[in-house]
């Protein structure tokens, strides 16, 4: 029982790191680029796009909700979907 409790928290602890970093952004698409695999919006900031990520599901001046994880300096996202 001591065993199965001890494996349960150390697997919530490995788990924390990962979803703290997760963080959302809503806003208006600027600019897509394939070739580098980003998408920029209106205020600016960055977001690296998956190798396997799907460009005929978004266009400019598109409304966008992103959820991202930090890599580094990058942004790189996890989900996107249509803002209301």
């Amino acid at each position: 029982m001591l065993k199965n409790a001890m494996f349960l928290i150390a697997a919530m602890l490995f788990a924390l790191p990962n979803t703290a970093l997760a963080d959302e952004i809503e806003g208006k698409i600027e600019s897509i680029d394939e070739t580098n695999q980003t998408l920029k919006l209106e205020d600016g900031s960055e977001y690296k796009l998956p190798g396997e990520f799907d460009y005929s599901v978004i266009e400019k001046d598109m409304k966008v909700m992103i959820v991202f994880d930090m890599s580094g300096s990058d942004k790189m996202v996890t989900d996107i979907e249509l803002a209301e």
